[in-house]
């Protein structure tokens, strides 16, 4: 026993057992949660590593990338990213968002005025409530406006090797930018990178360290039944390594499968209305760039050739890239539904391929080449950019039958069964809070117990995780799943 463990002083002394299927961002999360308090939880995932599903690249402070979404989910992902940033603090890439609405979209930046206000306003009171939520600069500065003279004077300066302010971030993207193209003023919006590499790192590292997580790799359910002389769950999972199966005892089950919850709630016979979409994005080598890159996002009609651009920086000159067409990230038949028979919707064949094996190489290199073209539209000398890796790619899961939801967290079938239905990764922790009161409402915790820690997150050994041991542990990752190191090293 290292001395985190030894150390560690959990807060819950209970019997109450916890079975989480699936180690994504919501099931590690949720681990994390429970296990920081003393719940004892088991970890069940049937890969190699955890948090290795759909791809994402950044926190979603605000929900600015989403124009076709209300108001208030903005404002719930706003709150959402912040108590994340505050729990993987070493996760995220601190580095600002431009939004260009080029001449070709029918919108007007006017448009974004009045929600982005309401969101600054809302951050500002975050603030004044609590000082600690402070992780995405000044309220003044959540978002600036830039016009077009501005970014003419910034062309005339030499990049900047690092930013002391909010102008330093636009040198380059005036520098390369065709302006023509646009409408003005530009977005700069508080939205910040996230590494899915590096919470891979951190969940790993601090689950290591909790004694009463018990972490299954390898390992996939294949039955699951309810003890009728007790409220428990008798769960069967194999291990794909050694062959074997295994048997378990819980009081209390949380389904946190993404894009493959419906096969868990099948087991249950448990009815659910839910989509899932394939999606993927691309990763390109720019070498020939230079000075400091934001993450830069072009809007556009989704599903049209006009589609949204938008282009993440990591270190070294590498980018992961998104185009919302039909020829880049979005696929044809790539959006489906459950029907009445299941709960679980059934994607085609050819996207199961490209999830269990692998994509063809002529798809990897007409998809990434197409992505880079799709930006170079905006940004002429990225056509130098070339093909870097395979994509990052993964099915997600929408629940209910409203495709553009992207604010939402878990569901619930019986007294000891919760569904996690994030939409966003930000929204993990808003996951893990919701099945904590659950489990409080049905005597499986104690409020005593819990005090302040049912509403105030409680992660002193994820917040331990060093800078040094996260980039090496990511570095790890990203090597062993096939992608450039530069994707896992801090941005700054």
């Amino acid at each position: 026993m290292n001395n985190s463990q030894s150390t560690h002083q959990p807060l819950i002394d209970s019997d109450t057992k916890i079975a989480i299927i699936g180690g994504g961002v919501a099931g590690s999360t949720i681990a994390l949660r429970f296990a920081e308090l003393g719940i004892d939880t088991t970890l069940i995932e049937k890969g190699t590593s955890l948090v290795n599903g759909p791809p994402f690249c950044h926190l979603h402070a605000g929900g600015n990338l989403y124009r076709e979404i209300s108001e208030q989910q903005c404002l719930t992902l706003l709150e959402q990213s912040i108590d994340t940033a505050k729990v993987y603090p070493h996760s995220v890439n601190y580095r600002p968002t431009i939004i260009a609405l080029p001449k070709t979209d029918r919108g007007e930046v006017a448009d974004f005025l009045p929600r982005l206000k309401k969101l600054s306003e809302r951050y500002a009171e975050l603030v004044e409530e609590d000082l600690s939520n402070k992780v995405l600069g000044d309220p003044e500065k959540y978002f600036l406006l830039f016009e077009r003279n501005t970014l003419e004077r910034l062309r005339q300066r030499e990049l900047p090797t690092q930013a002391n302010s909010n102008e330093d971030w636009l040198v380059a993207f005036a520098q390369q930018v065709d302006l023509d193209k646009l409408k003005f003023p530009v977005l700069l919006v508080q939205e910040y990178g996230w590494s899915a590499f590096r919470l891979a790192a951190i969940a790993t590292l601090a689950i290591e360290k909790l004694p009463r997580c018990h972490l299954e790799l390898n390992s996939q359910v294949v039955n699951i039944k309810q003890l009728h002389h007790a409220e428990k769950w008798r769960v069967t999972y194999k291990d794909g390594q050694k062959g074997c199966q295994s048997e378990a005892d819980f009081d209390y089950i949380i389904n946190a499968c993404g894009f493959k919850s419906g096969e868990i709630d099948d087991m249950l016979q448990a009815k659910r209305q839910r989509m899932v979409e394939f999606k993927a994005a691309y990763v390109a080598h720019w070498p020939q760039c230079k000075g400091l890159w934001p993450e830069v996002v072009f809007y556009g009609e989704r599903g049209t050739p006009n589609g949204m651009a938008q282009l993440t920086p990591y270190q070294d000159g590498y980018f992961q890239l998104h185009g919302m067409t039909q020829d880049i990230t979005l696929f044809e038949q790539g959006l489906v539904a459950s029907g009445e028979q299941s709960a679980q919707p059934i994607l085609s064949e050819r996207f199961i391929k490209k999830i269990d094996q692998q994509w063809p190489s002529k798809l990897v290199n007409d998809r990434t080449l197409g992505s880079i073209e799709h930006l170079a539209q905006y940004i002429t000398n990225f056509s130098q950019a070339s093909v870097a890796a395979k994509p990052m790619f993964g099915a997600q899961q929408i629940p209910g039958d409203d495709a553009t939801l992207r604010a939402a967290d878990v569901s619930f079938y019986g007294k000891h069964y919760a569904r996690t239905e994030i939409v966003k990764a930000s929204s993990a922790l808003a996951a893990a809070d919701a099945i904590l009161q659950n489990l409080l409402e049905v005597g499986l915790v104690s409020a005593v117990q819990l005090g302040q820690y049912l509403d105030c997150h409680y992660f002193p050994v994820t917040l331990a995780c060093t800078e040094a041991e996260v980039t090496e542990k990511a570095i790890l990752f990203a090597r062993q799943r096939e992608y450039p190191e530069a994707l896992a090293k801090n941005f700054m």
